[in-house]
């Protein structure tokens, strides 16, 4: 029979709380002071699983907390209160609370989430194996992956332009930085362009510079990116979303490595290695007459494809325990990546390929506390749902946006990166959640 310790100063809530875990075959130690909870903590009997309220007397479950991982690192504390505040819950969550109750609650709510520390302290089913990690994110070892190796390291050396494609978020700016750092112009800048997020007007100045007096505003000269990059290399993302004239424009730099600053006399001589990506079918876009024929062919020196994430199922589990890995210790976490869990992330389909992959087990490692195949299926579902018009968006998540805030330090942008919304939709959500 497993021994919990309540503690609750309200006497009629204490023995509510007492009695239904005792029906459901708990044993449980109910105390009314935190003075009495640590007292019995660093006594010697443990208590696996402890509940606590976090206002009590002169301390606070907070302490509880702090005393019971002292005395048992794997002790699983839920914590329950009233008065929730971002404070408390950021503190409770620093601390390694196992999960967050706001009062009035029903009882099957404290139950569920003992049953679930339960089954974490049992550490149902095995850990994923741990494996030797390569220090970069360019992972894998299926046959597809092993002869992108292959090419990068032939192609790394020299200056020929590299041509990468693949779906969105299959890492083609990991194969650009590879081919960068493995290269003789490592030391040098490498510039990201994202083509497909500059206006056209704008794409030609921004990266070939542009003199004073060329338009309107323009009061001094402006280095373009190629010129900033001199000596070194510059990749240019989604390639097939820039304009015919560009184009041209992109076409002679190649040939003669000179660029003209948009209203200068004289072109400039610039040394730059060029990369560039696109998640489209750059041969389809040539036969439509909207990519010149020339330029495509200027640019396919050397080309690599990137298989889907689904395509090369075999390297899931590298890759979610290399992001397991990487999350917990920029958290500060210590959550375990199981079998099941990697069972779960190997049938899913991945759209979203590595990208989406990295970010669920980002989100995982902040708000659970293991990654099992339950939580993974929990947590697809819940992207799944965020597909749908915002509103639709429960308020049972609130206790998720109040973990991810914590974890990121506050920094709203990237916790909607964390969550899978929209930062405009975590500002709204926000703005709904009680203080």
């Amino acid at each position: 029979m497993l021994k919990l310790l309540l503690v609750e100063d309200d006497p009629a809530l204490q023995f509510t709380i007492q009695t239904a875990l005792e029906e459901k075959g708990y044993a449980v130690d109910a105390v009314s002071t935190t003075g009495d909870a640590i007292e019995r903590l660093n006594g010697g009997e443990g208590y696996p699983i402890v509940v606590s309220d976090i206002y009590v007397d002169e301390r606070t479950g907070l302490d509880v907390l702090e005393a019971a991982r002292l005395r048992d690192p794997l002790c699983a504390v839920i914590l329950m209160t009233g008065r929730g505040t971002m404070e408390t819950v950021m503190a409770a969550t620093r601390g390694g609370a196992f999960d967050y109750i706001a009062k009035p609650f029903d009882l099957d709510v404290m139950i569920d989430a003992i049953e679930r520390a339960e089954a974490a302290r049992r550490d149902e089913g095995s850990e994923a194996a741990s494996e030797e990690l390569p220090e970069t994110e360019m992972i894998g070892n299926t046959a597809a992956m092993v002869e992108i190796y292959k090419v990068i390291a032939r192609v790394a050396p020299t200056d020929a332009t590299v041509i990468i494609e693949g779906e969105t978020g299959t890492g083609k700016e990991v194969v650009a930085r590879m081919i960068w750092r493995n290269s003789g112009r490592a030391g040098q800048p490498f510039a990201v362009v994202d083509c497909g997020a500059i206006a056209p007007s704008l794409l030609e100045s921004d990266l070939f510079g542009a003199v004073r007096g060329a338009y309107t505003g323009a009061d001094r000269d402006r280095t373009g990116v190629f010129e900033a990059a001199n000596r070194g290399t510059v990749f240019l993302d989604e390639i097939g979303d820039i304009d015919g004239n560009f184009q041209l424009a992109l076409l002679r730099f190649l040939e003669n490595h000179e660029i003209r600053p948009v209203g200068a006399a004289r072109p400039k001589e610039v040394d730059v290695r060029m990369i560039v990506a696109t998640n489209r079918d750059l041969q389809q876009l040539v036969e439509e007459k909207k990519f010149r024929e020339d330029l495509w062919y200027r640019l396919n020196t050397v080309r690599i494809s990137i298989p889907p994430l689904r395509e090369r199922r075999a390297d899931i589990p590298l890759l979610a325990r290399f992001f397991a890995n990487k999350y917990n210790e920029r958290y500060q976490r210590e959550v375990k990546l199981m079998d099941s869990g990697v069972n779960a992330l190997k049938d899913y389909t991945w759209p979203g390929n590595v990208r989406q992959l990295q970010h669920l087990v980002e989100r995982l490692v902040i708000l659970s506390e293991r990654i099992d195949g339950e939580t993974v299926l929990d947590a697809l579902t819940t992207m799944e749902s965020r597909e749908r018009p915002v509103e639709t968006l429960a308020d049972a998540e609130e206790d998720q946006i109040r973990k991810v805030l914590a974890a990121t330090g506050g920094n709203k942008t990237k916790a909607a990166q964390v969550l899978g919304i929209e930062r405009k939709t975590l500002y709204r959500k926000l703005e709904r959640m009680k203080p």
